[in-house]
Formats: C-alpha cells, structure tokens, sequence
C-alpha cells in the first residue's frame, strides 16, 4: 500500500553505505499545523539520489511505502520513499472570471438557484 505527502523538506542527510551492497539516505519534512511534524523517511539503493534535485525549505510531494520489522523482539518501522516531486500547484482564475453557480455541500444546485415563481416575482409589500 503506497501513501503520499505535501510538506516542506526541513533537513536532508548524506547517504550512509549500511554494507557493500546496500545504502540509504534519510530526509525529514516538516508538516505544518498547529503542532508542527517532522517526519523522518529514507530512501534506499539507486533512489538514494531523488532528493538531490531538492534544498531544504522547498516544499514537496513525497509518496512512501510503510515498512516494518521485527528484530530480537524489537520492532521498527521505516516510510520507505520511492518518488519525489513537486506538488501541483493550483492555476489561478482569469480576472473576471464568471461566478461558479452555487451548489449545496454535497454538491447538488441549491434550493436558490431554482427560477422564481410567479408568487415570488411579485413586488408588493404584503
């Protein structure tokens, strides 16, 4: 099962050769709120070189795989990186753009946008 991520790339770290065979790099990215996340995810073998096109500060979308382990009755987990890239961004609307019909919260037309009746037509005060 894959997962994916927006935040801002707070600290990256060299790539660290575990064996002769296997390396791995770490990263953390900050997600903001009120009680601001750094999250911790690495990337392994050739992937280890994604997050170089990145410095820290630029905000980025991070999709990540969920890994863990068991190891003399210690368990460990790891967000296991394989893409990076940047998040869309939104495009802006054209200045003068007409207004979206309004539409309920299930997104259904309101009651409002229905055409008036006769009744409701009528301008008397009573």
């Amino acid at each position: 099962m894959s997962f994916e991520v927006v935040g801002t790339l707070h600290k990256v770290f060299d790539t660290v050769s575990k064996t002769e065979k296997f390396q791995a790099r770490e990263f953390v990215l900050l997600q903001p709120g009120n009680y601001p996340q750094y999250v911790k995810f690495q990337l392994t073998q050739d992937r280890c070189e994604l997050i170089s096109q990145y410095k820290e500060g630029d905000e980025v979308k991070v999709f990540f795989d969920l890994r863990g382990r068991e190891w003399n009755g210690s368990y460990f987990t790891n967000l296991n990186a394989w893409k990076i890239e940047k998040p869309a961004t939104t495009i802006p609307e054209p200045v003068g753009a007409p207004e979206p019909a309004s539409t309920s919260e299930a997104g259904f037309p309101s009651i409002d946008d229905a055409p008036k009746t006769t009744d409701e037509i009528d301008d008397l005060p009573f």
